[in-house]
Order: C-alpha cells, then sequence, then structure tokens
C-alpha cells in the first residue's frame, strides 16, 4: 500500500491530565502515515483522486484544537478514527501523538504514543426462523448500513435452508455479508449483540429457534479463539447455510486456516453432501 506522510505537524492544544495543561497549554506534535492507492492520482495528475495532505493537516489541527482530552492515548484514538471516517482514500492510518512539554521532572525529549488502526474487511452469516424471517435479516443490514464504522459492500440472496443442530423447528431463512470496519472483532461481537437484541433474540436453548442470528465468519485473515469469539467461525466448512450465500459473495476469498477458497470449499461440499 502506498503512503502519504506527514512528519511533526505542530498543534497547540489544551490536552493533559493536570489543570494547568487544559488553562495553559502546550505544544504538541503528530506524526502520520497514511495508507492508500496513489496510483489513479499520481497517473492523472488528479488532486480530487488524491487524499489532499493539506487538508488531511488542517483537520488535525482543528481536531487537536477544538476538543480535550485528558490521555494523548485519546488523542490519538479520536483522532485516527476521525481521519479514517474523514478521508475515504485511506485505508489505515498510523498516528503518532508527541508531547515533548509534558510535566515531567526528569530530564527527557519527548513522550508520545503511536497507534494503527484501519477498515477490516469481514464476512457475517446471518440467519432467522421466527416471526418475519425476512424482515428481521433486512433490518440486520439496515442498522449495520447505518453505523458509520460499517460500510456494507454486499449482501447475498436469502436462502432458505433446513435447521442445525438437531432441534426440531421451523426452516430458516440465512444469508451472508461482506463489509468493511473499523470495529476490532471484539468490538464488533457487541456490535451484532445489539442488533440481535433490538430483534428480541432470546439465548435460551442451544441450536434453538432465533429471530435474529449474526456471527462472525471471516474477520480478514485473523485467527483468533477466546471464550466469547472463535475467527474463522468453527467448522464453517461444514454448513451448508453458510457456504451457499458465502460463495455468492465472496467466492475467492481464503479461509486462513484451511488455506481454501470459499468458493471451493462450497464445491467440495456440494459433491460429497446432498445439500437440503
Amino acid at each position: 500500500m502506498d503512503q502519504i506522510i506527514i512528519e511533526n505537524l505542530k498543534v497547540f492544544a489544551y490536552h493533559g491530565v493536570y489543570p494547568e495543561e487544559n488553562e495553559k497549554g502546550q505544544n504538541f506534535y503528530i506524526n502520520a502515515i497514511l495508507e492508500t492507492d496513489t496510483r489513479n492520482a499520481g497517473t492523472s495528475d488528479d488532486l480530487d483522486l488524491s487524499t489532499n495532505y493539506g487538508e488531511v493537516c488542517m483537520f488535525l489541527n482543528n481536531l487537536l484544537k477544538e476538543q480535550t482530552y485528558k490521555l494523548i492515548e485519546a488523542v490519538a484514538e479520536n483522532a485516527a478514527e476521525a481521519l479514517l471516517l474523514r478521508f475515504p482514500l485511506v485505508r489505515r492510518v498510523t498516528l503518532e501523538i508527541r508531547k515533548p512539554e509534558a510535566p515531567i521532572e526528569l530530564p527527557f525529549e519527548s513522550v508520545s504514543v503511536k497507534i494503527v488502526r484501519g477498515w477490516h474487511k469481514v464476512h457475517l452469516s446471518c440467519g432467522s426462523n421466527m416471526g418475519d424471517k425476512k424482515a428481521h435479516l433486512d433490518g440486520a443490514v439496515k442498522a449495520l448500513r447505518a453505523d458509520v464504522k460499517c460500510h456494507v459492500m454486499r449482501v447475498s440472496d436469502w436462502i432458505v435452508t433446513a435447521p442445525y443442530g438437531g432441534v426440531e423447528q421451523d426452516d430458516f431463512l440465512n444469508g451472508a455479508i461482506e463489509m468493511e470496519t473499523l470495529y476490532t472483532p471484539e468490538m464488533l461481537l457487541e456490535k451484532l449483540h445489539k442488533i440481535e437484541n433490538a430483534h428480541g433474540r432470546e439465548r435460551t436453548e442451544h441450536w434453538g429457534p432465533r429471530t435474529l442470528d449474526l456471527d462472525i465468519l471471516l474477520y480478514e485473515d485473523c485467527i483468533m479463539y477466546t471464550d466469547n469469539l472463535i475467527i474463522p467461525h468453527a467448522d464453517m466448512q461444514n454448513r451448508y447455510f453458510v457456504l451457499k450465500p458465502l460463495a455468492q459473495i465472496a467466492p475467492y476469498v481464503i479461509h486462513p486456516l484451511l488455506g481454501q477458497s470459499i468458493g471451493r470449499m462450497y464445491e467440495a461440499f456440494s459433491e460429497t453432501i446432498e445439500a437440503p
């Protein structure tokens, strides 16, 4: 990925834990690496196809002056997110907030916080087998589209599938969603639970009926296993209701553990097991 680099942007602002820092202010220095594709701008010499670094500098200057935070960690976090939301061509940002006038009673040059934040491609599975199934699925997509930290890119067709797990219940309406997000996996899971709860989701029976079920299937190449979240989603390669809609919108995406494309996994599954 190409980079636009801003070094030592000087901003006088009022961030700090101590009252005198908020009252008197001090100089902060910002270093930013904006990861983006500069080829179109470079070949066309068209400013509209570029991320205007002058605008980025003014944006950061105004942001640090208009808001006041106790911690430079908070300055960095909020500035990085604001940059990614304001400048759509920037895919990832490395942001360092440097504080050379920090109230430390020892010789030092500066203290700083550096973070890396960016957009992440995610694939979700969604399903419903209670009430107005289509309305629940459409509602989930609408809720994700309404969140500025989520960019819904593709939505599969809704397909009817038999229930999974051995519990007698109505057929499901299932689908898949491809999107980009600023959320971490844990934050995204919390977001999805809120959407499920808004649709009356109750977790009373494992594999039981549900108004809305939203699962993280893939989060780029992330591999994680915690008490609350497993990525890639466990056993997704053996689930027709996951693979069929996912293969429709993301056939060339590679499963980070199995090393196979979603399209090939669906083909292999279809060849060995008769779909419901």
